[in-house]
């Protein structure tokens, strides 16, 4: 489980935008209007505008690729972090 709400690892606008992120992507996407509010002070409406696009489509490929079993390509290979900072 993520903890980047109490992470020291994160800033708190990368903690915004992750909140953000974790609201867009669950079902249903509910995005309060204070945090909307707080998105387009941090990045303007034209960065909300992208930010919401770029989170959008992520969600999109997540999604369609777990319908078709679509697995990682190794391209990278990422450390996980056991969550406990």
């Amino acid at each position: 489980m993520t903890r980047y709400d109490s992470s020291a690892h994160f800033s708190e606008a990368e903690r915004l935008v992750l909140r953000f992120a974790d609201l867009l992507t669950a079902t249903p996407a509910d995005v309060p209007d204070d945090l909307y509010r707080s998105i387009v002070r941090l990045v303007g409406e034209e960065g909300a505008v992208e930010l919401t696009s770029a989170i959008a489509w992520e969600n999109y490929r997540a999604r369609f690729n777990r319908a078709f079993d679509v697995e990682a390509e190794g391209f990278c290979s990422l450390d996980i972090v056991d969550g406990s900072s």
